[in-house]
């Protein structure tokens, strides 16, 4: 135990170790936040949706040689949001389907770009790295730690700034448009800002795995919480404490980061579930 300790204070004084814990826990709290959301509006396979388009962006920045391609991507992804929001209104296109279209179509068009134009001679790995975060995470620059940062304050200043209208149009959509609240476009506002940390958890988790950082803690704290504001507390600390604890369990036993999360994650639901089913019973 005391090796173990010696060890995590050891690599804490290394900076990218520092940038890991800083943006994982700034993703998880962002992710965890909009999951709530998510999951109630039945909106949760967007995120996966988003992800696969944001692994396509990756695939064109790469092509194009760009050395900070986060703009880019969350350029694309937000994009892709707006579309997918619109192209899910569409009567002949329903929502499942949009978003079976994008989601597939992206993965195709991003594999296929990276096979013709790649100058890396490691395809596969770039492709695994990207898809399920591998060590990204541990290879993040200062101004990367900077978007994140910058994007995550936004998104969380949005949030709770606007909670109260979230709320609404997250539990009775007809309701809030009675009330005079601009349903639609907080639907939108809900999309864009899904499109925002995805493109921000990709580097965390990779983008196949990005859908259980946002449902999982979700899920986990509507086990036991029955009221939506102690859900969404509750629901940031099971995402901030997995992600944390992911990545120092990623380091110390050199596990690849994304999947760590997500296991820890998984832990964390099956024993809320059991806590759950012990209080009912």
């Amino acid at each position: 135990m005391n090796n173990i300790i010696e060890n995590l204070q050891y690599y804490l004084q290394y900076p990218f170790v520092q940038y890991a814990l800083i943006v994982g826990t700034l993703i998880a709290l962002c992710s965890s936040l909009l999951g709530v959301t998510l999951v109630l509006k039945r909106f949760s396979f967007i995120g996966d949706g988003l992800s696969h388009v944001a692994f396509g962006a990756m695939a064109i920045a790469s092509v194009v040689n760009l050395t900070n391609d986060t703009i880019l991507v969350m350029v694309i992804t937000v994009a892709a949001a707006v579309l997918l929001l619109r192209t899910g209104q569409n009567t002949k296109i329903q929502g499942d389907a949009a978003i079976a279209m994008l989601s597939v179509g992206s993965l195709a068009v991003g594999y296929l770009l990276l096979n013709l134009f790649s100058t890396s001679t490691n395809i596969a790995g770039d492709v695994c790295s990207t898809l399920f975060g591998a060590t990204s995470i541990l290879t993040l620059t200062e101004n990367e730690v900077w978007i994140c940062v910058i994007m995550s304050v936004v998104v969380v200043v949005l949030f709770c700034v606007l909670y109260n209208k979230i709320f609404a149009v997250t539990f009775d959509e007809t309701f809030a448009k009675a009330t005079g609240i601009p349903a639609d476009r907080y639907n939108l506002l809900i999309a864009i800002v899904t499109a925002i940390i995805i493109v921000l958890a990709m580097n965390l988790v990779g983008s196949l795995l990005i859908s259980a950082l946002v449902i999982f803690p979700a899920l986990s704290a509507m086990q036991v919480i029955q009221n939506f504001k102690g859900v969404v507390i509750y629901s940031a600390v099971i995402s901030v404490l997995c992600a944390v604890f992911g990545i120092v369990l990623s380091i110390l036993f050199s596990t690849p980061v994304g999947s760590t999360i997500v296991v820890a994650n998984i832990v964390v639901f099956a024993i809320n579930a059991l806590i759950a089913r012990i209080v009912r019973s």
